[in-house]
């Protein structure tokens, strides 16, 4: 299924005050595939990922979302492709209820309100928020509006789902619901977190930003648990592996 591939070739980004936020930027998801990025803060995550519908273009090189080079005229087919949650639901939600935020992207693509109506209500129930339909997005709890920010962009159906940070904020329960919402989710999808358990738990690969660079691409389990390749990229290992290692140390005391 070819437009499910997200693809950069060599892709620069500079920001207006000259700040170089990706340099040279290479690599190939495929269809199906669960591919977190993982980066100590200004690595160029956030960055990366406004690229992948259209938030931002690139300075040099080439994005391709299917068989879709990105560029001003493209943009609006890669949105219907892509699905973008932000890291602050704020940026999201902005109509009167609930209801109404998610139904607005569906409504957009020109669908009639049976089919609009029956995708708020399943993208709702998916999240654990059909209850709050009527509510203001704005008398939620965080945890309740990123749910809501996330149906927002189930409803739209994409190919492709793209998640910034999407765990923060989010108490145990609602981020327990949310790793077993995203392994449920069969298409490609793309997780940008310092949440590494939750990369662990939800993706097959990972690839490691530095400095607007990739400095790793592998396995999930690979990366995770290189404990070196980690520091070097001023992360850490994942609190679930650090704990067993501590279990470990204390049987071999012991």
């Amino acid at each position: 299924m070819s437009h499910h591939i997200v693809e950069f070739k060599d892709v620069c980004f500079s920001y207006p005050d000259g700040t170089e936020a990706l340099r040279g930027v290479s690599f190939r998801i495929t269809h199906g595939e669960a591919v977190g990025i993982i980066g100590a803060n200004g690595a160029g995550k956030s960055t990366l990922l406004f690229h992948m519908n259209g938030c931002l273009m690139p300075s040099s090189g080439t994005v391709l979302i299917g068989e879709f080079e990105l560029n001003k005229k493209t943009r609006a087919d890669i949105r219907k492709r892509v699905g973008l949650v932000f890291q602050n639901p704020d940026d999201q939600l902005f109509m009167p209820t609930v209801y109404e935020d998610v139904a607005f992207g569906p409504l957009n693509l020109g669908l009639s309100e049976d089919v609009v109506r029956a995708r708020v209500e399943e993208a709702l129930a998916t999240v654990g928020c059909y209850r709050l339909k009527d509510r203001p997005p704005h008398h939620l709890s965080m945890g309740q509006r990123r749910a809501v920010s996330i149906a927002a962009v189930i409803a739209m159906q994409p190919d492709i789902l793209v998640m910034d940070e999407p765990s923060a904020d989010l108490d145990p329960r609602s981020r327990r619901q949310l790793i077993s919402l995203l392994k449920g989710f069969t298409h490609t999808k793309i997780i940008a977190s310092h949440d590494l358990d939750l990369i662990m738990d939800t993706c097959t690969r990972c690839i490691v930003l530095s400095d607007g660079r990739i400095t790793a691409d592998g396995s999930a389990e690979e990366i995770l648990m290189d404990e070196g390749l980690l520091v070097e990229n001023g992360l850490e290992l994942p609190l679930s592996l650090k704990y067993r290692c501590m279990q470990q140390e204390g049987a071999f005391h012991d």
